[in-house]
């Protein structure tokens, strides 16, 4: 009976690492001035435009895209949903040169937590060593991290690593970027969140990622050409079929 367990387990593991059930494809960020928001981000990343769509720049990873979604009143942003980039000096000058704007510098917490010019929450890491400038992580406030860590791991590939309280993936493949961080917030869903993340699923509908515990919230319209589901945690994502993205 153990080894069948154990087996088992391992089977899964496998299958986790081999078989994701859909493909990290870049962030979307809700913004009433989509062509402001991108001209930043662009400018912040080092990136190049495609329309609103902000893509890599030379040595960045192939799934690091931002989607600018334009909204007419986009929620007030509570960072439930946001990014980390490591700054290449001690301070973000070039950030707020761009449009940025500090709310709160390094104190008790050693990074600084800034505003892009629609009010998009992030954080910037102070250089420490000689690792490279730029986006390195994506974090999701939430109440269950444990949980659902091991949820996007079983969908993105990876694994889930445990921390004391927080939790992260880590190896998902062609994941952008270091870690997906899940850090405990209780209470954060009430809060409707400006970023999300935009998925290209496996199969060609979404039987997989519904029998897995996502929740559809709506289905491809002609103005909006993707599926929108949530995961455990109410947290929302984009998903295309492939061939579509």
């Amino acid at each position: 009976m153990a080894g069948t367990v154990i087996g088992g387990m391992l089977s899964e593991t496998l299958r986790q690492a081999t078989h994701p059930l859909a493909q990290f494809d870049g962030l979307v960020l809700d913004t009433a001035d989509p062509e402001r928001a991108a001209a930043f981000w662009r400018g912040a990343l080092g990136g190049r435009a495609d329309g609103l769509t902000v893509r890599p720049g030379p040595g960045r990873p192939a799934r690091e895209i931002l989607r600018l979604r334009e909204t007419a009143t986009p929620p007030p942003d509570d960072a439930r949903v946001h990014v980390d980039l490591r700054l290449a000096g001690a301070a973000p000058d070039h950030l707020t040169a761009a449009g940025a704007r500090m709310i709160r510098p390094p104190g008790e917490d050693p990074w600084y937590v800034l505003e892009d010019p629609d009010g998009t929450q992030f954080c910037a890491f102070p250089a420490v060593d000689d690792r490279p400038a730029g986006m390195f992580e994506l974090v999701v406030k939430c109440s269950e991290p444990h949980r659902l860590a091991r949820w996007w791991a079983g969908v993105l590939g990876g694994r889930a690593v445990d921390e004391v309280e927080a939790a992260a993936v880590v190896g998902a493949p062609e994941f952008p970027w270091d870690f997906m961080v899940f850090d405990p917030v209780p209470g954060i869903e009430r809060y409707r969140s400006r970023t999300r993340w935009h998925l290209e699923a496996r199969d060609r509908d979404m039987t997989t990622l519904l029998a897995a515990g996502a929740v559809m919230r709506a289905e491809p319209s002609r103005s909006e050409p993707w599926w929108t589901l949530a995961d455990p945690g109410g947290n929302e994502f984009c998903v295309v079929v492939p061939g579509t993205a």
